[in-house]
């Protein structure tokens, strides 16, 4: 690894961890604004997107890790480019917890190195079974998602349209990951992942 990997890698951490990412527009369903919401309504959105924002850092250091171990060019590329587009829902979501009052999670340096080095270690077992980590991945992640839209406050149209958008590029993800080759996990790797999910789901709701 060069100096200057390195030195990508550091800025590309701090950037996902302290939310510095591109401005994105939001979604256009985003930009309306809906009725007020009570004190409790704001509390629990936050929450919930606070949840969402762990994930996108995750997502962020998973797909950094696994463009860093890639063994082809091709499958880099995908992985930067997905990484990019993760970003743009990174920057989503911190801006809809400020506006909602909140927080990002303390924890978050903990959960881009944990998944740092799950994403490194999957790129190291091949392209295949990389492209099936991401496939499976979005796939918990897009169901998530939809717990989250039947969780959020109904009147809270902005944190629902983003959520449905990121919702919609997690699913493509997936697709493009299987296409390029992804092969599907056994099932005690896909049950350890939904662990793992729980647990920082669970943990980031109130951290």
């Amino acid at each position: 690894m060069t100096p200057d990997t390195l030195i990508t890698a550091f800025d590309r951490a701090l950037r996902a961890i302290t939310s510095i990412a591109p401005a994105a527009p939001l979604p256009a369903a985003a930009k309306q604004s809906g009725p007020e919401l009570t004190p409790a309504e704001k509390h629990e959105a936050a929450a919930l997107m606070r949840v969402n924002h762990v994930g996108e850092v995750c997502a962020q250091a998973l797909y950094h890790g696994q463009a860093l171990s890639a063994a082809t060019p091709a499958v880099r590329a995908q992985m930067e480019r997905a990484a990019a587009e993760e970003g743009t829902h990174l920057a989503w979501t911190a801006a809809r917890i400020a506006e909602l009052g909140g927080r990002t999670s303390l924890l978050n340096p903990l959960w881009y190195a944990g998944s740092f080095v799950l994403g490194a270690v999957a790129g190291r077992l091949g392209d295949a079974t990389s492209l099936g980590f991401v496939a499976e991945t979005e796939r918990q992640v897009e169901q998530h998602l939809e717990g989250h839209l039947g969780r959020l406050p109904p009147g809270d149209t902005r944190s629902r349209a983003i959520v449905a958008a990121m919702q919609a590029d997690e699913a493509r993800h997936a697709r493009e990951a299987i296409a390029a080759g992804g092969v599907e996990l056994p099932w005690p790797a896909r049950l350890a992942m939904r662990a793992l999910a729980k647990v920082m789901t669970t943990t980031a709701y109130r951290v």
